[in-house]
């Protein structure tokens, strides 16, 4: 029979196939099986002999471009569709959040209320903290004083509202009234070049890769999305805004519950949870992320809160260190 040493194999792949040799029994097919095979895997690679001649160069050449194609389409299936960030903690430092942006809305509630009562805005606000302060009443939540109607004039309203609105910000309050108000009182300081958002120096350079290269980023704050807005569109850095894709607030759902994650999931129409990646410096947020089966990373800024000991979650101290 006859028999072909690799060298020979290697030979018949890229070069043109030459006649097969005569056999002595015509019916023993064993003489033709290395080419047969070399044929099927020089069409494998898409080789042909009449257009051009593969010596040993070309077959690197060949093998390293197929390696390529291949860690590509891996990276491509690995590489989420879409990102969410937190902002405190997260984009933003929280000293940022507390010693300037609550200070700054606490010290202006009054004023804010005053010069901008009949607007169609302050009166939304308005009607929204009432709304949460007998809700406050009821379940005994302390610091909560009563709202008088607007018949007892404006003064008397303002100053009950400017009550309530101190112990909220106080009590570091995630719902929906105070950080409506709190959002109006920031775009007045924002617009005024009185407050600028600050966020952290690997911030906008990610943002600024994903975006080219095809990654959806949103944010996703207990801050109304006005708040966030304004934060992104005034930063240290300029206007960050147009990478970014949408804002998510309260009004989705609170950040410590898997339900939000799993409406943001559907509300930004990936085929699985998994193709979300959610930043947060929050292990309770973290945790409820992950229960709604999306990616979760935890950042690690100076200043933020401790994480327990064997969380299970990977962390990172800068955007640079995600791998894509």
């Amino acid at each position: 029979m006859f028999v072909l040493s690799p060298t020979s194999s290697q030979s018949l792949l890229f070069s043109p196939l030459p006649k097969p040799p005569k056999c002595s029994n015509p019916i023993k097919a064993e003489c033709y099986h290395c080419y047969f095979e070399a044929a099927i895997k020089r069409n494998q690679l898409n080789l042909d002999h009449s257009t051009r001649r593969y010596g040993p160069t070309q077959k690197t050449k060949r093998i390293l471009d197929l390696k390529a194609k291949a860690l590509t389409s891996n990276q491509a299936e690995t590489t989420p569709r879409c990102v969410v960030l937190d902002i405190e903690g997260t984009t933003t430092p929280i000293s940022f959040v507390t010693d300037v942006l609550f200070p700054y809305a606490r010290d202006n509630v009054r004023v804010h209320l005053e010069e901008t009562y009949e607007t169609v805005d302050t009166k939304d606000d308005i009607k929204l903290l009432r709304s949460q302060v007998e809700d406050d009443l009821q379940n005994g939540v302390a610091g909560a004083v009563p709202v008088p109607s607007d018949d007892a004039g404006k003064e008397a309203v303002i100053a009950a509202l400017v009550a309530n609105v101190e112990e909220m910000i106080k009590a570091d309050r995630k719902i929906t009234s105070l950080k409506q108000l709190q959002g109006h009182i920031w775009r007045t300081g924002f617009e005024k070049n009185e407050i600028k958002g600050v966020v952290y120096d690997d911030v906008s350079p990610a943002l600024e890769r994903w975006h080219a290269s095809g990654v959806k980023v949103y944010i996703y704050s207990s801050g109304s999305r006005l708040a966030q807005r304004l934060i992104f569109g005034y930063t240290n850095y300029g206007d960050l805004r147009k990478y970014l894709c949408g804002f998510f607030d309260t009004k989705v759902g609170y950040k410590r519950e898997a339900t939000s994650y799993i409406e943001i999931s559907e509300s930004l129409g990936v085929d699985k949870p998994s193709d979300i990646l959610f930043i947060t410096d929050v292990i309770q947020e973290a945790e409820a992320a992950k229960a709604a089966g999306l990616e979760v990373v935890i950042s690690v800024r100076p200043g933020n809160v401790s994480l327990p000991e064997n969380h299970g979650f990977k962390t990172i101290e800068s955007f640079t260190e995600i791998p894509f």
